[in-house]
Formats: structure tokens, C-alpha cells, sequence
């Protein structure tokens, strides 16, 4: 076991491949240490060689709670404590909400809401202990606005930035910070073979076809550079006025402004019959 004085320690799940691995090694570059995570942890043997001892792998499939617990001890008796966790776990869904069975949306809710807050509740009692720590909860810009097409998606990333809210809120008198990272489109194999793709009612093509079809295209041309996200959150958690949430990139900061605008727009236009339902 490695001393408490060998930097910050990480647990980060869905290390094999876009926003995980580039964390871990946006870690490694700050000092720091890993347990790097996925559901196959031989994809991660690369990440373990890199880190020249900072990095360990666990095999972590967030909807297994044995196997949640089973990494957060091992990142334990490796390093001594847990400074940060990254709830990364995820894939990309499109599809529209009549077009999707019930058995995929709960599979997708079970892996991106339901296993990160497994995660989180598991590693929480942990950080209140020594009364520090972070919690990265990796949303997306659709964690606040919802397209045509992406009403799973974004209802586990809506989901997760409410538990998140509440949370961060619960834990601040401990020590402990929250932080809702919300991305727009990066170059992290969304749109490839990591997407689920709901069946198709050719009555939708109207509304999501396409919506569809630029998913299908995106994969490799997305804007985001994912090295250049992973050195954002480091920056943003060594801040001492870190926000409580963080766009990235260009597309996620006009979007979220443009959603944020519409709303404040259609407030204040029923706003008088809102307040007309008071006794």
C-alpha cells in the first residue's frame, strides 16, 4: 500500500476508453494515483503500465453490487483512502421514447442512474470519514435539455444531475464536493459501437430520422477534444470556488444558454396565470 503523501487518490469507472482513460491519465499527469475500472478489466492493461505502479484495475460492472463493493475495498487496501470518484460508466442510446422497450430503458437507467448512485453510496461513507473528497458525476449537456431522439439518454443524465443537486448539498458540511460535468459532443466513441440503437418506427423517421442519421455520423468528427476535458476537471477541482456545474465545449455552453433562455422566456409569459392559482 502507497502512503497517503503520493498525491490524490482516484476511483474512476469506464476506464477502457474515451472521458475514463483520459482522466486516468490526466491523474497520472497531476501526481496522482488510480484504480481504473471497467467491465473488462484486461482492456485497461495499457493504463496500468503507463502509471508505473499509480495504477491498479479492478473489473467494475456498476449494476453488480458485489462488485461495486469489491473495487471500492480494493482501491482501500491498495492506497489507504479515496480522494475523488469519477461515476463515468455509460454509452450513447437514440431512439424515440414509443420506439423503445421497457427492458432497454431500465438497462440503460440500471447502468448510467442506478449503478452510479450504487457507486456513490458505496464510497460515500468513506469520504465523510475523513471529511474530503469529490464526487465527478459525468452528465452531459443533455442532462438538461432533451432532443428528439435521446429521451433515454437523457432521462438517466436528467436523473443523475437531480440526485447530484441533492447530494452535493447533503455532503458539503462533511468536506465533500459535487461535481455535475456536462459535455457537449467529444471525441469518445458516442456515436459508434459503444451506441444503442433503439428499433424503428418508420412514423418517427419524421422527427428522429435526422437526429439518427447524425449520430451515426458524428463518431471521429465530434468538436471535443477529451484530453483537453479531463485537464478541465482537474483544474476545476483543485479551485476553491468550484461550480457546481461544468459545461465543455462550445456546443454545451450556447446550448445550455439557448435552453436556459427559452425557459426563462416561457415563464414570464404564463407567469400571470401561474400565480392566478393562489386561494
Amino acid at each position: 500500500m502507497t502512503k497517503e503523501t503520493d498525491g490524490r487518490v482516484w476511483l474512476i469507472t469506464g476506464c477502457s476508453s474515451g472521458f475514463g482513460r483520459h482522466l486516468v491519465l490526466a491523474a497520472l499527469d497531476a501526481g496522482d494515483r488510480v484504480m481504473a475500472t471497467a467491465r473488462r478489466p484486461e482492456t485497461l492493461a495499457e493504463l496500468e503500465a503507463l502509471g508505473q505502479g499509480r495504477v491498479r484495475t479492478a473489473a467494475l460492472d456498476v449494476t453488480d453490487p458485489a462488485q461495486v463493493e469489491t473495487a471500492v475495498q480494493a482501491t482501500l487496501a491498495e492506497f489507504g483512502r479515496i480522494d475523488v470518484l469519477v461515476n463515468n460508466a455509460g454509452h450513447g442510446s437514440v431512439g424515440a421514447v414509443e420506439e423503445l422497450t421497457m427492458a432497454e430503458l431500465r438497462s440503460l437507467m440500471d447502468v448510467m442512474f442506478f449503478g452510479a448512485v450504487e457507486v456513490t453510496k458505496a464510497v460515500l461513507p468513506h469520504l465523510r470519514a475523513q471529511e474530503s473528497g469529490a464526487i465527478v458525476q459525468m452528465s452531459s449537456m443533455g442532462g438538461q435539455q432533451s432532443p428528439p431522439g435521446f429521451g433515454a439518454y437523457c432521462s438517466a443524465k436528467f436523473a443523475l444531475e437531480a440526485m447530484s443537486e441533492s447530494l452535493a448539498a447533503e455532503v458539503a458540511p462533511f468536506g465533500v464536493k459535487v461535481l455535475i460535468v456536462e459535455p457537449g459532443a467529444f471525441r469518445t466513441e458516442f456515436g459508434g459501437s459503444r451506441l444503442h440503437r433503439s428499433r424503428v418506427i418508420d412514423a418517427y423517421r419524421e422527427s428522429t430520422g435526422e437526429i439518427r442519421d447524425f449520430v451515426e455520423g458524428m463518431d471521429g468528427s465530434q468538436p471535443g477534444d477529451p484530453a483537453k476535458a479531463a485537464a478541465a476537471i482537474l483544474k476545476v477541482l483543485d479551485s476553491d470556488d468550484a461550480p457546481l456545474r461544468l459545461a465543455l465545449g462550445d456546443d454545451a455552453v450556447d446550448g445550455l444558454r439557448a435552453t436556459h433562455e427559452v425557459r426563462a422566456a416561457e415563464l414570464a409569459a404564463w407567469e400571470e396565470l401561474s400565480r392566478s392559482t393562489a386561494l
